[in-house]
């Protein structure tokens, strides 16, 4: 097991690598400059010239880039153009919304949409299995901005004059602040962010449901007098579980480029929002740690699911 780790730990490497070139030339081809936006229009080159190299901005791209990574290597991420201040230190003030919004859309997309799918599985060709998949198929096709900007429209609405709201369409609160508050400021983002989410996991759930049903052990066991959800669970959801753990951490890693839309609708203070707020600004030192925590992200959740396919299926670690 351990070999196979490490294999797997080195093969992500060069995965890494290729994302630190791609995320810092990338950056500078967005048209304008920090440089720009801090002088304004009105400056006159000299002051064009000397904020540019109070920025670090005059030198060329591979000098930048080699004291870029010689930062990284020491875990420094620079500081941010804007305000001066450490990358890590904003990203670190940002992350617990961000997690927050995750974790909880995480537990909705497999509460529900896992159940959707052995259900529709169970049932297939039936008017629920038809049911549960136009929703898969609507909630797979619905624009994520477009769904919160509805979600806002329909609860404000229903909320206008009211002291208490049904569920509050904006801020953030603290889970140690106020438990249940902070229940009621999630449901309406987490949803929002999830649907997609739920869409592909009921989908994928029932597609490996379905297979696994029509195996010959599982007509063996119901010949036997096993109730119907001790097949359902023992042996059909368990012997489908590694496409449905696939699809599950897939949309995982993708709730961090999700999060960015679904934070600046529902004004969630995370690293989202702070990603939309360093690409209006052009701060590069922001949005290349950004990238990076993302990309690092997707490639470590798909690592930890390929060593939970080893662990659960032998034959994959030889």
């Amino acid at each position: 097991m351990l070999p196979y780790i490490a294999r797997r730990l080195l093969a992500s490497l060069p995965v890494v690598v290729v994302v630190l070139l791609i995320v810092f030339f990338v950056v500078r081809l967005v048209p304008g400059d920090p440089a720009t936006l801090i002088a304004g229009h009105e400056a006159t080159p000299e002051e064009y010239r000397k904020i540019k190299e109070s920025l670090g901005l005059d030198k060329s791209v591979g000098v930048q880039f080699r004291e870029w990574t010689t930062g990284l290597i020491r875990g420094d991420f620079g500081d941010s153009i804007r305000s001066g201040r450490s990358v890590l230190s904003l990203i670190s003030r940002r992350i617990e919304p961000s997690l927050s919004l995750m974790l909880t859309t995480e537990f909705i997309v497999i509460c529900v949409a896992i159940p959707l799918g052995v259900t529709a599985a169970w049932k297939a060709n039936s008017t629920l299995d038809r049911g549960v998949m136009v929703f898969a198929a609507i909630g797979y096709s619905v624009p994520v901005f477009w769904l919160g900007f509805i979600l806002i429209w329909i609860f404000g609405l229903w909320a206008f004059g009211r002291d208490d709201p049904i569920l509050p369409v904006a801020r953030y609160v603290r889970f140690f602040d106020d438990p249940w508050q902070f229940i009621r400021h999630l449901i309406l983002p987490a949803f929002c962010l999830g649907l997609i989410s739920i869409a592909a996991v009921t989908r994928m759930t029932r597609a490996s449901v379905l297979e696994v049903l029509r195996e010959d052990y599982v007509r063996t066991a119901r010949a036997k007098g096993l109730g119907e959800m001790v097949v359902l669970v023992r042996h059909a959801l368990r012997n489908a579980g590694l496409p449905i753990m696939t699809i599950v951490g897939l949309s995982l890693a993708s709730l961090f480029s999700g999060a960015v839309v679904t934070e600046n609708v529902f004004a969630i203070p995370g690293v989202g929002r702070l990603a939309a707020e360093a690409i209006q600004t052009r701060d590069y030192p922001i949005i290349q740690g950004l990238i990076i925590l993302f990309a690092a992200a997707y490639v470590y959740i798909n690592l930890l699911i390929d060593i939970l396919y080893a662990y659960l299926d032998p034959r994959i670690r030889y």
